[in-house]
């Protein structure tokens, strides 16, 4: 089984249907583009952060969800940016705060940090 991306008209990704594996005569991306009139790209259950769970080949850098976008020029499905001011990592195609969390140690049954976009830093709070 393969796993499909349905595009909108933005590079939006609106629906992921299971289809058909690549293979034979059939150009499957096409065939589910032609019949729900939009554009279809494959996406792999097995990528994420543009590495494959099984040590395979990664596919198109991310699995595609609901609400990611399609980049044609890097052939990536990227996550939706959490924040205006962060910025995509090349590496791993995910989106990074300009400023990396703060390494100290929190009690993680507590505590936990919050990108603050105002003030472009990260905040403390606790549970």
């Amino acid at each position: 089984m393969a796993h499909y991306a349905i595009l909108n008209d933005n590079n939006i990704v609106t629906q992921v249907i299971v289809g058909h594996d690549e293979g034979g005569d059939i150009d499957w991306e096409l065939y589910y583009g032609t019949i729900t009139g939009k554009t279809c790209k494959r996406t792999s259950y097995n990528t994420r952060s543009n590495k494959h769970r099984l040590d395979g080949t990664p596919f198109r850098k991310n699995y595609a969800g609901i609400g990611h976008s399609y980049d044609s020029v890097r052939d990536a499905f990227l996550p939706p940016k959490p924040f205006n001011s962060w910025v995509l990592e090349e590496t791993t195609y995910q989106w990074q705060a300009p400023i990396p969390p703060p390494d100290e140690h929190i009690d993680h049954d507590t505590e936990f940090y919050l990108w603050d976009e105002e003030s472009l830093s990260w905040i403390k709070k606790t549970y």
